[in-house]
């Protein structure tokens, strides 16, 4: 009889850490993959031969890696893709740290995907420094049933339904088709297709995280290395970069 209960308390035990793995791990990225896979369908009705759609890309140069979810390489320039799948209201600024998630009167923080998308952006332009003429557009993209709230930015965040629109209002041609079929080619020889190179590059993204936080909490930026001293603006004090006006970064007080 007390080996029964013991069997029975183990299988309970086994299910809600199961449940919570999932819940924990494996959701979250269930419901990316969904949200990068429903915006890869919308991005299918693009012209061809206008348009050289890349989908979930990893990226690697100089021991330095990264993951871009949709990157459109096009005669009106480069467009980078963030895609989010969010429930509730998405609050946040361009410039702000991290951005809010209301969910039930719950609040979860999110990484900025405006800067997070800089970062992308900015790998992409190491790998291509000698395009110096190319005009990169970035693009965050809702894909879930989320409602943007109080989001403030230059940088256009839209929902899916939006984003076809939004890629089609830019009609100044920046590059030739000949460009195109070479930055796609140059492009290609960073992908990473191998599995344990894709490990590395998300292992390589959580120590970025810790590293972040660390200079944070030294008050110092995560972004240029400078210094985060006290500023002035319309809505109080906040800390700002010491390298502003070249570096923007700002956090709360």
């Amino acid at each position: 009889m007390e080996h029964n209960r013991i069997v029975i308390l183990a299988l309970i035990l086994a299910v809600y850490v199961i449940r919570f793995l999932f819940v924990k791990v494996y959701l979250p990225k269930i419901k990316g993959v969904k949200g990068e896979y429903s915006v890869r369908k919308r991005l299918r009705k693009l012209n061809k031969k206008e348009y050289r759609i890349f989908n979930d890309v990893y990226l690697r140069i100089n021991g330095r890696s990264t993951q871009i979810d949709h990157l459109i390489i096009s005669v009106y320039g480069i467009f980078v893709i963030e895609t989010k799948n969010y429930k509730g209201w998405i609050h946040g600024g361009e410039n702000s740290e991290y951005w809010t998630q209301s969910l039930y009167k719950k609040k979860t923080k999110i990484i900025n995907p405006v800067r997070q998308n800089w970062a992308h952006i900015n790998f992409l332009k190491n790998i291509l420094s000698d395009y110096k003429y190319i005009k990169y557009h970035s693009i965050i993209v809702f894909a879930g049933r989320a409602k943007l709230k109080n989001v403030y930015s230059k940088i256009p965040v839209v929902y899916k339904h939006k984003l076809l629109k939004t890629i089609k209002q830019e009609k100044t041609p920046y590059l030739s088709f000949e460009d195109i079929d070479v930055i796609s080619n140059k492009i290609r020889e960073f992908i990473v297709t191998d599995k344990k190179r894709k490990i590395e590059h998300k292992r390589y993204v959580k120590r970025n995280i810790k590293r972040r936080k660390k200079n944070l909490n030294s008050l110092v930026c995560p972004y240029c290395g400078g210094n985060l001293v006290i500023r002035k603006g319309k809505y109080g004090r906040f800390y700002g970069c010491s390298n502003y006006p070249k570096c923007k970064f700002s956090k709360k007080l």
